[in-house]
């Protein structure tokens, strides 16, 4: 990832930032891309040597921004959530909902590739934030209980990731809230929901 040492200087966070806006505000005007390295520095007002020193490229800028984007919409929705109940489900799939709507209108022109791009990561973070929820004591009681819980939040993950992607890319037809509502039984019951 990052190639600097001390992110913790006020110096280094406040030059990551500022690269971070510039990338920004540049890909509100052009596709991602047709940026490059040069104009995230130039607008930035830094050289390029710089922007080297705190990102690889213009791809890891991009997924540190859309993570970040992530999170603070996921903790948004979840905060005060303290088991995993459909509530705590419906509040992370109205999060996803939420970040593929931000991405669309971040990355107007270019959203169906760049939604891919960083599909993995999201999927996993998703799937990261499920488990946290799980009491860790249930996952040791059988040695099943382990691989099944992984099985049932990757499909969880996947699910919620793949309809909230679905529902954007199709021009949110209706409300996040509608659409969560109406696919909440198909994402707890996906099997019995499509054999009838």
């Amino acid at each position: 990832m990052t190639i600097n040492k001390n992110e913790a200087d006020p110096r280094v966070i406040r030059t990551r930032r500022l690269l971070q806006d510039a990338f920004a505000s540049l890909i509100q005007e052009k596709d991602f891309e047709s940026i490059t390295v040069r104009d995230i520095a130039e607008r930035a007002t830094v050289n390029r040597a710089t922007f080297y020193a705190h990102f690889v490229d213009k791809f890891e800028i991009l997924e540190v921004r859309l993570m970040e984007s992530f999170m603070t919409i996921i903790n948004r929705r979840i905060s005060g959530h303290t088991v995993l109940n459909e509530e705590t489900i419906q509040s992370i799939f109205l999060g996803v909902c939420d970040f593929h709507k931000g991405l669309s209108t971040m990355c107007k022109r270019r959203y169906t590739s760049l939604g891919t791009v960083f599909e993995i990561q999201i999927k996993e973070q998703i799937q990261t934030i499920l488990l946290s929820f799980i009491d860790k004591d249930k996952m040791l009681s059988s040695p099943n209980a382990h691989f099944l819980i992984h099985t049932a939040s990757t499909m969880l993950s996947w699910g919620m990731y793949g309809a909230a992607y679905t529902w954007n890319n199709e021009g949110s037809p209706i409300s996040a809230e509608s659409f969560v509502k109406q696919a909440m039984p198909l994402l707890l019951n996906g099997a019995k929901e499509l054999l009838g």
